[in-house]
């Protein structure tokens, strides 16, 4: 066992757990932030998604040692103030269904919108790759980030989303 220090969603978490213990583990069971979910335990779904000083990161192989010193944002840390805007087009585009994979989808559709405010459909479509939804809902998911640049635009007063 080690003692690690976090910074997660902007407050330092001191934890005492082994090295290889995965992120996810200590963000769930040993921090209690429980709105980033374990989906396959082999990094192909996507449902453990955070970021790691801003990149989206899957969390549930990725060992706690490795986020030591980094930024950590979970799905609790988004739209603090107020709603996030990625947030809001979920609601207004109505895209979960059974919802299990969103925060790990919202999480990656932030990343992406971060690095790129302007994405197109292709662009979307190499971005979410890596988070699955068993519910098919990668329709509403593409037009959720479209409408997520839109309002991210409106925000800062520059053009729309190109679809």
């Amino acid at each position: 066992m080690a003692q690690y220090q976090l910074l997660i969603n902007k407050k330092t978490y001191t934890v005492d757990v082994d090295m290889q213990m995965p992120l996810l583990w200590v963000i769930r069971d040993i921090i209690g932030m429980t709105g980033t979910k374990f989906g396959c335990g082999i990094a192909q779904c996507g449902a453990c998604t955070v970021h790691l000083d801003g990149v989206a990161m899957k969390t549930c192989l990725l060992p706690v040692s490795a986020a030591v010193g980094k930024q950590i944002t979970t799905i609790e840390g988004l739209g603090t103030d107020k709603m996030h805007p990625v947030q809001q087009a979920w609601i207004d585009e109505q895209v979960p269904q059974c919802g299990y994979c969103q925060s790990g989808q919202i999480m990656a559709a932030t990343a992406l919108l971060a690095k790129n405010p302007n994405p197109s459909d292709e662009e979307i479509d190499v971005a979410m790759q890596g988070n699955i939804c068993r519910c098919g809902t990668y329709q509403r998911v593409r037009q959720a980030i479209h409408t997520a640049a839109d309002l991210m635009k409106k925000e800062t007063g520059g053009e729309g989303g190109k679809r």
